[in-house]
């Protein structure tokens, strides 16, 4: 199980990007337009760095929705291969059965 502090610090980042999603991209698409002057995409890019780091969706990380590491995630299910080990060995999600040979 991950520290909870980094499911938590995690979770806002999902709720920081989420909020700024729009603002930052209109400013980057003002930034990148070519046709329009020069000042006005410098003021874009500045008020771009202005915004809080923690509001892109880069600095997202994928964790495991049940228990929160970020190594061995199946990006189907969003869960990591241990804790998809143990639900589907208790029968939790359709259509997983436990091999034997």
């Amino acid at each position: 199980m991950a520290k909870t502090s980094s499911i938590e610090k995690n979770n806002r980042r999902r709720k920081l990007a989420k909020k700024y999603a729009g603002k930052r991209s209109r400013l980057k698409a003002i930034a990148g337009d070519k046709n329009r002057p020069l000042e006005e995409r410098f003021e874009a890019t500045i008020k771009l760095a202005a915004l809080p780091r923690n509001g892109s969706a880069v600095r997202i990380r994928n964790r495991c929705e049940v228990t929160g590491p970020r190594a061995g995630l199946l990006p189907q299910l969003k869960m990591s291969r241990i804790a998809m080990r143990e639900f589907g060995a208790k029968g939790l999600i359709p259509g997983l059965v436990k091999s034997s040979w």
